[in-house]
């Protein structure tokens, strides 16, 4: 059974597996793009890069990540990913927590506007 897909303005995201308390999704962002900067107050999150080098920031540290690499988010931590490279980048998040629905998002700064729309 297929998951939700959606496009975004960086690339795209595929949530391959989810069931009580986890989420499994493939995030793919495209050369030169990044995702908002921003918290979850419910869910921390696991990141595999699959191919492409992932550039994050985790509570303002830079971690650069490299295929096989991991990086852990803990719940309430700032963090975003960016593909600073020409190969798209793709990564697969595991999501754990009491609630991993997509309204779980405080964004901080966002590259495209979507700051306002989200701030609780």
């Amino acid at each position: 059974m297929m998951g939700d897909f959606e496009v975004r303005p960086w690339g795209t995201w595929h949530v391959l597996d989810e069931g009580d308390g986890y989420k499994v999704k493939r995030i793919e962002v495209r050369a030169g793009q990044r995702l908002s900067y921003q918290t979850h107050a419910h869910r921390s999150e696991h990141w595999i890069v699959v191919s492409g080098v992932a550039t994050c920031v985790l509570d303002g540290e830079t971690i650069v990540a490299l295929p096989g690499e991991t990086v852990e988010v803990a719940i309430g931590a700032a963090h975003r990913i960016s593909n600073l490279h020409e190969e798209d980048l793709v990564i697969i998040e595991v999501q754990r927590g009491s609630y991993t629905g997509e309204d779980d998002i405080c964004r901080l700064e966002d590259d495209y506007g979507r700051t306002e729309a989200l701030r609780h």
